[in-house]
């Protein structure tokens, strides 16, 4: 067979979580992440958007009404990342999250771009970042891509609140 390479228009259309509480997750991926509620299937999944898409997230308790989270050391998604347009957008996401003492778990500058992570309801890793224009992406000496993780500058990024 020979190689393949896949289209470059090629996206990831949506994810679809197990979550054991229906209410609870759409508390959280709406009430406080913003997303709008798109359809239900009665009281067993929800599809939800950013900006009128049909989903780019489903949540559903088919398989999981009830079930404690995933074990961390196990196989399986580790999360989903949810890349915001600007930095700014991305500093109102995290006050947003801070205000309602919503924990982290980490947060990180890539080079690529700057991201936190936390957990959803059900234990579900999400990352939210936006990226660096490409120009700024750090490269080596034959071009090549070099990502790291480096401290985030959580101040620095709060600070595009008071930018207009």
């Amino acid at each position: 067979m020979g190689a393949y390479t896949i289209p470059h228009q090629t996206r990831i259309g949506h994810v679809h979580l197990k979550v054991s509480d229906l209410k609870r997750a759409l508390d959280f991926y709406c009430g406080l992440l913003g997303f709008e509620l798109m359809a239900t299937y009665g009281n067993e999944a929800a599809f939800i958007s950013a900006g009128g898409y049909h989903h780019h997230i489903g949540l559903n308790t088919w398989h999981s009404l009830g079930s404690p989270p995933a074990p961390r050391n196990g196989v399986g998604l580790y999360h989903v990342a949810l890349l915001y347009p600007s930095r700014k957008d991305l500093a109102v996401a995290v006050k947003r999250l801070l205000d309602a003492h919503y924990p982290l778990t980490g947060a990180a500058d890539h080079g690529v771009s700057e991201a936190i992570y936390l957990d959803d309801p059900d234990g579900n890793g999400v990352e939210l970042y936006c990226d660096r224009p490409r120009h700024e992406w750090p490269l080596d000496t034959d071009g090549r891509l070099m990502m790291y993780t480096h401290p985030l500058d959580l101040e620095g990024l709060l600070n595009e609140l008071s930018r207009d």
